[in-house]
């Protein structure tokens, strides 16, 4: 347990000075509670001794000064502690938020959202109470247990040691029933992050759910879920259930015994009245030491099991990183690609096959293959999104993987096959690579995308919000926002997936002769099975089950049997059909 907390020394060493305030502030608190059971003995015995309100006004005083001390130290223990605790949970959270950017896309592959949102609140939660709450009743509940024996020892050690037999019994309840809680919480937050990951996937999906009616099998699969984590949260119950009750008991058992012993005692006259409520007020404020103790227990367990899980994220070492000293001169768009080949983690078949090209700055490439065929893998790998070899792929003559990865990446405009779109306005999605962007290169951008007649028909034009991942725009229209995206920053090496299926083939014949009308001179790759697309490139690439089968232009491929001339004939077909 102490291992997982080691992740924290350098945020506890920052906050060292207010934690140290709080500690401070938390030990005068505690000691000044000492004192009124003191006082408290005190004016009874004055009272009985014959003493009238003269008398008692002076333990009265202390009494009431001694209160105001507690509530200024308290409030300084809480706002110290709590405050660096709060905080610590904010750096930790920017730690695992800026850990997640770094990691490389082969993660958020393995690791499933709701996992990742559940380990970024229920899991920081539950450690902020480990630096917080915990340190208070760990200090307090030592403190308080040293003193408050010291005092009842100094007082009557006989009655003393009577009194406090049932302590050990609550040490060894405390330690057997603290490594159950570990477990069964971790259990609680994989629970958690597993209800959370269907909320998340159905919320994502909820078109496809209402268009297939699935509500009652997505309801069915929630159910269950969420049956299963109150099951876990019932088994940590249980065992956090039974600690209270057995505590209670046995810290009753030490006020009979005192009535009993201390009673006897009191009727003997070998103990006043004072000094018997004195021990009684002790032993009552003994009560909380030990619930402390298991409170103490059950937060570091709590924080141990959340840290872990936190703490596998923050140790997760990214496959693709900037080299030490790479490359940040910007390239331009000469791309070499030297017998790539590729295969994806824990699988076998080889995604890409001796992949290999050459393009010159200002050249158009055109990629065709069926689904599957490695198209997607070859552009990603380019920008290194997945691990390329050391190599195989070069800008200008230098090796991708020597190249600072920002500086790389900013050499590629990307158009993805899967279009994402920022809950945010038109604007700020365009402007996403470049948000100081002038405007009239945005209205440039626009008009190249064929937007610019949507956004003239949208409620607030370019500062229209375009909802979750786009929700409120068609496809065709997400896509071209896409690629204005993609366009402004007016990238050497721009790269469009697929990112014209979603609009009819007029359209898109318009699009790239002014797209490729304002990039002369940089290098596009094309990527589509589209012929009427590919034929822009002055080379294309035929992929066949990770391999190039054929390459050639547009007219050498249509007229060889192959893969190419299949395609362009049944394209051909549709295309009589509909004119008829």
């Amino acid at each position: 347990m102490i291992g997982e907390f080691r992740t924290l020394t350098p945020l506890l060493r920052r906050h060292s000075r207010a934690y140290i305030a709080g500690i401070v502030s938390l030990l005068i608190t505690s000691g000044a509670q000492l004192l009124l059971p003191y006082y408290t003995g005190r004016a009874i015995d004055l009272l009985l001794d014959g003493g009238g309100a003269a008398a008692v006004a002076r333990p009265m005083g202390l009494l009431l000064v001694t209160a105001l001390v507690i509530a200024l130290t308290r409030f300084g223990w809480r706002f110290f502690i709590h405050g660096s605790s709060r905080r610590i949970e904010a750096e930790l959270r920017e730690s695992l938020y800026h850990q997640l950017l770094r990691l490389s896309p082969d993660f958020y592959r393995q690791t499933r959202t709701g996992d990742i949102m559940a380990r970024a609140t229920n899991d920081m939660r539950a450690i902020r109470m480990a630096t917080g709450m915990a340190l208070v009743a760990f200090i307090d509940g030592l403190f308080m247990t040293v003193a408050i024996l010291a005092i009842l020892f100094s007082r009557d050690p006989r009655l003393a040691l009577v009194t406090v037999i049932p302590l050990p019994v609550i040490t060894i309840l405390i330690i057997v029933l603290g490594e159950g809680i570990g477990k069964r919480f971790r259990a609680v937050q994989e629970g958690f992050s597993h209800l959370s990951d269907q909320v998340q996937e159905v919320l994502s999906g909820v078109r496809v759910v209402k268009a297939f009616g699935k509500e009652p099998f997505f309801l069915s699969r929630f159910a269950d879920a969420n049956d299963r984590y109150q099951q876990e949260n019932m088994h940590l119950v249980r065992i956090w259930g039974l600690f209270f009750p057995l505590v209670s008991f046995l810290s009753g058992l030490t006020l009979l015994i005192l009535l009993w012993f201390g009673g006897a005692a009191l009727l003997a006259g070998s103990l006043s009245a004072g000094d018997f409520v004195a021990t009684l007020g002790y032993l009552q404020m003994l009560t909380w030491p030990m619930l402390g103790a298991g409170f103490t227990v059950n937060m570091l367990q709590r924080g141990a099991a959340s840290l872990s899980r936190v703490n596998e994220i923050l140790q997760s070492t990214p496959l693709i990183s900037s080299p030490p000293g790479g490359r940040t001169s910007p390239p331009g768009g000469a791309l070499e690609v030297r017998d790539l080949s590729f295969t994806f983690p824990g699988q076998e078949t080889p995604a890409l096959e001796k992949i290999s090209l050459d393009l010159a700055p200002g050249e158009i490439l055109g990629i065709l293959g069926r689904t599957g065929s490695g198209k997607s893998t070859l552009v990603s790998l380019l920008p290194l999104l997945l691990p390329a070899p050391e190599g195989a792929i070069f800008i200008d003559g230098t090796d991708v993987v020597r190249y600072n990865l920002d500086t790389l990446r900013e050499t590629f405009g990307i158009v993805p096959q899967k279009t994402f779109l920022f809950s945010a306005t038109v604007r700020d999605n365009i402007r996403f690579a470049r948000p100081q962007a002038p405007e009239e290169d945005l209205r440039r951008v626009e008009k190249l995308a064929a937007l610019d007649e949507d956004i003239a028909e949208f409620p607030r034009g370019q500062d229209t919000l375009v909802g979750e991942r786009g929700v409120t725009l068609s496809g065709g229209q997400r896509q071209r926002i896409a690629i204005a995206r993609a366009l402004l920053p007016d990238p050497p090496i721009l790269i469009l997936d697929d990112a014209l299926s979603a609009v009819d083939t007029r359209t898109e014949e318009r699009l790239l002769r002014g797209i490729l009308e304002e990039r002369r001179g940089k290098t596009t790759i094309i990527v589509s099975n589209r012929i009427s697309t590919l034929t822009f490139a002055g080379e294309i690439l035929v992929l066949q089950e990770g391999r190039i089968a054929d390459r050639g232009t547009h007219g050498e491929l249509l007229s060889r049997p192959g893969l190419y001339q299949d395609i362009a004939r049944l394209q051909q077909l549709e295309h009589l059909r509909k004119d008829s």
